[in-house]
């Protein structure tokens, strides 16, 4: 992390920002994501948690759907905003050491502003045993809305931990890195790129705004993330929220269930969660570029004040 303290991460690049700028820029869009998405989120859970009734039986998805609705119904602002405080701490937790080593190895490579496949890889794999723990905490604070109708104490989640070596909160670390690699190849590269195809050949012929080439690109990426992904989010959900005090379910365990559930309802089983899910991914990788880039603009904005970045009469900046 020496790198962190080198003046040249503060150094304005030439893409008009710093590396440090740049981070803050991520951060701040993901904090922004987070707390718009957050009912969203919540509400998927419960739909591929109710999977399996009190008794261990695999429900109908049009039962869990309807449980996970009550559940709402019943508490309308507790479910929409369970699970948002260890969210947004991850924002933090979470996000540093993904974006960090995304934007470092990004840095290293030589990729300037432009974040590729490699760095997005690296970053998936190398951060998920940073990530998981928060996730982990996230999906339990919900586990147990039905039964109680509260969410669970971040207290009483970590002191059940500590008694097993806090070994529980890296339940679920596998199929993590799946879904990061998958949301860092799709979401972080994959978006931005046909954002800025949109932009080039629609913008100038429709005068469409960087809100809506945005929410376009974020159509056109968010099926495919979430065909690969609700497995992979099905399996983490599985492994996370059985009781912490008991036995943990394996990655093999949590693979038989889903078998299992597509046996009996078929595709239904399997992507339980996935029409919500793709407005989820829409809605959320929208929100998280849109207020990526107004940070952007911001500090590019800020850069120019104080002049570290000089516009250029084409209506671009140099440094």
């Amino acid at each position: 992390m020496d790198f962190l303290l080198d003046s040249e991460y503060f150094t304005v690049k030439k893409n008009g920002l710093s590396q440090f700028q740049t981070m803050l820029a991520y951060l701040g869009g993901s904090a922004f994501q987070t707390v718009v998405d957050n009912p969203v989120t919540a509400y998927r859970q419960l739909v591929q948690q109710y999977a399996k009734n009190l008794k261990g039986g695999i429900v109908d998805p049009k039962v869990a759907s309807k449980e996970a609705q009550a559940i709402f119904i019943k508490s309308p602002i507790g479910a929409s905003f369970s699970g948002l405080v260890p969210r947004l701490v991850g924002v933090g937790f979470k996000r540093v050491p993904k974006f960090g080593i995304l934007l470092g190895i990004s840095y290293f490579i030589g990729e300037d502003g432009e974040v590729g496949y490699l760095a997005a890889a690296g970053a998936s794999i190398l951060s998920a045993p940073f990530i998981n723990p928060i996730r982990m905490i996230e999906k339990q604070q919900r586990a147990y809305f039905k039964q109680t109708g509260f969410e669970k104490p971040i207290t009483d989640i970590l002191r059940e931990s500590a008694a097993k070596n806090f070994t529980p909160l890296l339940r679920g670390t596998v199929p993590l890195m799946g879904h990061s690699l998958a949301s860092a190849v799709l979401g972080l590269v994959g978006q931005p790129r046909i954002q800025k195809y949109i932009k080039d050949e629609l913008g100038s012929k429709t005068h469409l705004s960087g809100f809506f080439t945005g929410f376009i690109a974020s159509a056109a990426v968010s099926p495919i993330y979430v065909i690969v992904t609700n497995p992979l989010s099905r399996l983490e959900v599985i492994m996370q929220t059985s009781k912490i005090d008991g036995k943990s379910i394996s990655v093999l365990e949590a693979c038989k269930e889903m078998i299992e559930d597509s046996k009996r309802f078929g595709l239904r089983g399997m992507f339980r969660g996935q029409g919500i899910g793709i407005a989820k991914a829409i809605f959320s990788l929208t929100m998280f570029h849109q207020g990526r880039i107004w940070l952007i603009e911001r500090f590019k904005y800020h850069n120019i004040r104080n002049g570290s970045l000089i516009p250029s009469a084409n209506g671009h900046a140099s440094l």
